[in-house]
């Protein structure tokens, strides 16, 4: 079976302009969208237990987060004391870069999302507190 070639250069759109015909309508659609959306109460705020459940969700997953991290970071380090190639010891090393990148994203976005979210006015950073502490 013969897979298709791929459209000349001169028929593809260049990503550029894709974006810019994507992106700037979606834009200027969700500021008008949601200019009268933000002037309501929001229904989550206004739910009787929703907000600590959302908050008490989040803090959840991210003390599961930081113990992943414990575990990862001291199974590669097991792993690294048996390891004989060079190679393999900068892939575990590599994996608890990683492992550690990923829990400090995580330890960081909740804050983030609360502080800007209280910065923009955003009716969810309101009531719910997704900081982790």
């Amino acid at each position: 079976m013969r897979m298709p070639s791929p459209p000349p250069l001169a028929d593809r759109v260049p990503t550029r302009a894709a974006w810019r015909r994507v992106v700037l309508p979606c834009l200027v659609l969700s500021v008008l969208a949601v200019e009268p959306a933000a002037a309501q109460e929001s229904a989550v705020c206004e739910a009787e237990r929703l907000p600590e459940m959302i908050s008490g969700f989040f803090q959840f997953t991210t003390a599961i987060g930081l113990i992943g991290l414990v575990v990862v970071w001291q199974a590669d380090s097991l792993v690294e004391l048996f390891t004989l190639r060079p190679e393999q010891r900068e892939g575990l090393k590599r994996h608890k870069r990683t492992a550690l990148r990923s829990t400090v994203i995580l330890v960081v976005l909740g804050p983030l999302y609360t502080v800007a979210g209280s910065v923009m006015n955003l009716p969810l950073a309101e009531c719910v507190d997704l900081t982790p502490w």
